[in-house]
């Protein structure tokens, strides 16, 4: 995208677009990650939300900097870690007898068993967490090192409950690629138009709010969580109609055999119905 990396984040389960910033250069997913997250907290906490939080992020998070923000704004994380030579020997004196297999595409496919690890150990203040991993025999067709027996996915965290809960909830974390998917090919996000940073910032920022309506509508007009923004566009918003004025009243007619007339007229109420803010 011209050299130009989005940083987002996501509601967890809606899809929308809690933040969004633009960076230019060859900005990699961590810098100003830390600085990032707790703008992104104090704007939720703003807004109202006084319940737990958790961060669910993958390893362009994994930082000294991200888990110290967690900590000091009583934010649980769940984040997933880089390997490195110490990492991969901690998985490897696993006890066999603590892996717990987990529902899998194939028979006997996967297994998650969990230990303690300290990141950022050389750092003041390092504490220890829990490292829950996930390990996936090779499928048909996988590039795994020679002699390889396992493909690992591990993770930190500091929350309490089931390891296999817990490892479950953070993979769901991948619902992002959704909503990055819809703000790429759904609202334009993946041509951004111009040379210009601060151009490029406001067009962000317009893709941004399109995608939400379009989440909103959907939730809460039609009662799903699913729909793209392009079945949105051709469903919906792209409707031929016509209006005519009568008694003082404008009207407006719609196709007569429009499938979604229906959908169209609930969700219509249910927006409508809202209260407004004052």
């Amino acid at each position: 995208m011209r050299g130009y990396h989005p940083l987002l984040a996501i509601a967890a389960g809606t899809g929308g677009v809690l933040m969004a910033r633009l960076r230019g250069g060859t900005a990699t997913s961590g810098r100003s990650a830390s600085h990032f997250l707790r703008e992104t907290i104090g704007r939720v906490r703003q807004a109202g939300a006084n319940g737990p939080l958790t961060v669910r992020a993958d390893s362009g998070f994994y930082g000294s900097g991200v888990v110290r923000v967690c900590h000091a704004l009583g934010v649980r994380f769940s984040i997933t870690i880089r390997h490195s030579p110490a990492v991969r020997q901690l998985i490897e004196a696993i006890p066999e007898e603590t892996w717990t297999p987990i529902p899998y595409w194939i028979e006997d496919g996967a297994d998650v068993a969990e230990t303690s690890y300290t990141p950022f150990a050389h750092e003041q203040g390092a504490r220890s967490v829990r490292l829950i991993v996930r390990r996936v025999r090779p499928t048909p067709g996988s590039q795994l090192s020679l002699l390889t027996l396992y493909d690992h996915h591990a993770f930190i965290t500091d929350r309490e409950g089931d390891t296999l809960t817990l490892e479950a909830d953070h993979r769901r974390h991948a619902e992002v690629e959704n909503a990055i998917r819809d703000l790429k090919y759904g609202v334009g996000l993946n041509h951004l138009p111009s040379g210009r940073f601060a151009a490029n910032g406001a067009w962000l920022a317009v893709c941004v709010m399109a995608h939400n309506l379009a989440r909103w509508t959907s939730r809460i007009g039609l009662g799903e969580t699913l729909v793209t923004t392009k079945t949105l566009r051709r469903r919906l918003f792209r409707l031929v109609g016509r209006i005519t004025r009568s008694a003082r009243r404008l009207k407006l007619h719609l196709p007569q055999r429009w499938p979604w007339a229906i959908a169209f007229s609930a969700a219509l109420a249910r927006l409508r119905a809202l209260p407004l803010l004052a």
